[in-house]
């Protein structure tokens, strides 16, 4: 069994070049696809990656929709004045959002669960909905999907606030393939949000209150790049450990996903360090434009031979503390090779089997490839900072990086032993899992059900 020698932990837990990296991607600010901060993320990933030794560094372009946020504001019309709420603690766009100017009552629909809109008709009105899904509701209904739901029931347009105070709105993406969405969103601050939910309550269940929307914001193309290197011999099969540069372009993107990108070349370190052990080659893979639609990894998985692929683990939501989770998508083998890890480290590991449709580790798992998601818990209800200004580098603990990096090589190592068969399941598996467990309610609501009609991309179709 391949495991990591004491000298090359003790190296890394003194080496500081993953930290450096996060730092750097931090203080660009803004990379979002498309964005040059991203294009200059990209490339910083690959100059780790030759610092460390890494062999076949590539970095590879392709076309993704661009989305650059303009001006945005709620205008609440409450008793004889005017509120205005214009301010970046206040409210922000949110990407794939299209420019318009819209009026109307606001209607707060709670959690905006699938239920809360069932019946609605909310023709000429400005929906509301919380970041929060109650922790009792058996899944995560995404902001996409609240989103999806308040156009389908005729909302001129989407407000989305935040359940974690501060004065955080929170971004996310509301864009379709290669389009934007079809009404104009905002996300606003837990504040501003409960402000309005309050003087929702107060004008009676049957009225809300008169605001106007207005959102100017700019959609073209624009290219991206995933950037990836290998280590070890050349073999038939490949064991992919991934993550994302891209991030929003309101806070630093720290934790999403710098922190991930640091990971990768964290493990790669370690691993460049004992490759002449390593049994199957690992390839490393940043991916680009994760933020606005998993355009990276799906262009990645419809321009590569997925049979090279033995196994995927995803580095995504890996920065909240060093209690490392494996989301294996009901792969026994990887949850096993890190229960393995578990055990020789002393060191919790939490393996859940269920379905995440939210990262890059998706286009794969959803054509039969084994992958997986890393990511640490949490401790909390949400991303927390993730998707806000607060998404900031002060946030985070070098510590936690340094044991991830070391926990997730030695994983990595295990699942490259020639001997470890990893199988991975029929596309026709993971559709009945995802609808069974209630995925495929919101991704038909966001057009993102991977097993109906083909979507148009500028490469292939997004479908399994």
């Amino acid at each position: 069994m391949t495991s990591l020698h004491p000298t090359v932990i003790g190296d890394a837990y003194t080496d500081a070049t993953a930290w450096n990296l996060l730092a750097d991607l931090s203080d660009l600010g803004d990379r979002m696809p498309g964005h040059e901060g991203e294009a200059i993320g990209a490339g910083l990933v690959a100059d780790a990656f030759e610092k460390i030794g890494l062999d076949n560094i590539t970095e590879e372009p392709f076309p993704i929709p661009g989305w650059w946020r303009g001006d945005a504001s709620l205008t609440v019309h409450h008793g004889e004045r005017d509120v205005v709420f214009d301010g970046s603690h206040e409210l922000v766009e949110l990407p794939g959002t299209p420019s318009g100017t819209v009026s109307g009552e606001v209607v707060d629909m709670g959690y905006g669960l699938p239920a809360d809109f069932e019946g609605v008709d909310l023709s000429g009105s400005i929906a509301m909905a919380s970041s929060l899904t109650p922790d009792d509701y058996g899944r995560w209904v995404h902001r996409s999907e609240k989103y999806g739901y308040a156009a389908e029931s005729g909302a001129e347009g989407f407000l989305f606030y935040n359940h974690i105070e501060g004065a955080l709105p929170p971004t996310g993406d509301v864009g379709h393939t290669n389009e934007p969405g079809p009404i104009p969103a905002v996300g606003l601050s837990k504040e501003v949000g409960a402000r309005l939910a309050r003087h929702c309550k107060d004008a009676g269940s049957d009225d809300g209150i008169a605001a106007t929307l207005s959102v100017e914001a700019r959609n073209e193309p624009a290219t991206s790049a995933n950037v990836e290197a290998v280590v070890g011999p050349d073999t038939d099969e490949e064991v992919l450990f991934t993550a994302h540069v891209d991030a929003h372009d309101v806070g630093t993107g720290a934790n999403d996903n710098g922190f991930g990108s640091a990971l990768v070349v964290g493990v790669a370190r370690i691993l460049a360090a004992m490759e002449a052990e390593l049994e199957t080659r690992v390839r490393f893979v940043v991916f680009g434009a994760e933020e606005t639609g998993l355009y990276g990894s799906y262009y990645w998985t419809h321009s590569h031979d997925l049979d090279r692929v033995k196994c995927v683990v995803n580095a995504d939501g890996a920065g909240y503390s060093r209690d490392l989770e494996i989301h294996t998508h009901g792969i026994e083998a990887i949850g096993e090779a890190f229960e393995e890890v578990s055990e020789a480290f002393d060191a919790p590991i939490e393996i859940e089997d269920g379905l995440r449709p939210h990262s890059d580790h998706w286009p794969f798992v959803q054509r039969g490839v084994a992958a997986s998601q890393a990511r640490s818990s949490s401790h909390g209800s949400g991303r927390g900072w993730g998707h806000t200004h607060g998404d900031t580098l002060d946030k985070l603990d070098s510590r936690d990086l340094r044991d991830l990096s070391v926990l997730c090589a030695a994983g990595v190592a295990k699942l490259a032993e020639a001997d470890r068969s990893i199988d991975g399941r029929a596309a026709e598996d993971i559709k009945s899992e995802a609808i069974t467990e209630g995925f495929d309610v919101g991704m038909k609501a966001t057009g993102t059900w991977p097993w109906g009609e083909p979507r148009p991309w500028p490469w292939s179709d997004r479908s399994a």
